[in-house]
């Protein structure tokens, strides 16, 4: 129940406050103007659903490139178990060191690891390789190395999405102008409206429309970040480790 109040923080309280402040002093010091608000929206909500899309994007190339990744590790997986050269003791070793790879890489994504342990543990299946060599046939090594790019693809692939994210600069416009958005907005409504409106009409309209704005820009936030399994859209990790 906690992951729909997701959305709530400290940038909605922000702008409910602006909100409540734009409407209070319009309302107090008689402020209104004839204003399109339409230019206003054009530039929040262009902005606003072209990252929601980008972030969005991103999240699917995510899993595309951990469905490659972990398709990898269970096909060189097979090909270890599938071979009568290694005793069932360095079958166990190779299928840890393959169960620890996922591992690793979702705590990476969650930042309880970093880069350089995720390529370390990718790295031991080949020094598994080279440590077992002379029980490992050459066909059976060129299969697995070309399994491994794969692997190496998908998590070099995770790990670029992980640190680029959609335009920063783009976020931080659109989040300034929902910030200006209630000022703005305020004094255009109170114009438009009939001066024996109740004031908390005011209030309602312009603090309901704040708070879908923001909402909408901490979904997308959410969703910019789909690995730290506090929104609801996350990507489900464990869904990506080893079942072995």
């Amino acid at each position: 129940m906690t992951k729909y109040f997701a959305v709530l923080n400290v940038r909605t309280f922000i702008v409910l406050l602006i909100s409540l402040g734009s409407c209070f002093l319009a309302i107090n010091f008689d402020i209104r103007y004839d204003y399109d608000t339409t230019l206003i929206s054009i530039a929040i909500i262009f902005p606003l659903v072209f990252t929601i899309r980008a972030a969005f994007s991103r999240r699917e190339k995510a899993m595309e490139h951990l469905s490659r990744f972990k398709a990898g590790l269970m096909t060189i997986y097979y090909c270890f178990q599938n071979t009568g050269k290694i005793n069932d003791e360095q079958k166990r070793e190779i299928a840890k060191v393959l169960k620890g790879v996922p591992e690793v890489m979702n705590a990476y994504l969650m930042k309880q690891k970093n880069e350089v342990q995720v390529k370390v543990q990718i790295k031991s299946i080949f020094d598994f390789i080279q440590v077992h060599n002379e029980n490992i046939s050459g066909g059976l090594s060129i299969k697995i190395f070309r399994f491994m790019k794969d692997v190496h693809q998908g998590a070099e692939s995770v790990m670029a999405i992980n640190r680029h994210r959609t335009p920063v600069s783009l976020r931080a416009y659109c989040l300034l102008f929902i910030y200006i958005f209630p000022i703005i907005y305020t004094p255009a409504f109170l114009y438009k409206i009939d001066l024996e409106t109740p004031q908390f009409i005011l209030y309602m309209i312009t603090v309901f429309k704040g708070f879908i704005l923001i909402s909408l820009y901490n979904v997308q936030d959410h969703i910019e970040h789909p690995f730290d399994q506090n929104g609801l859209d996350d990507i489900r990790l464990k869904d990506y480790e080893l079942d072995i």
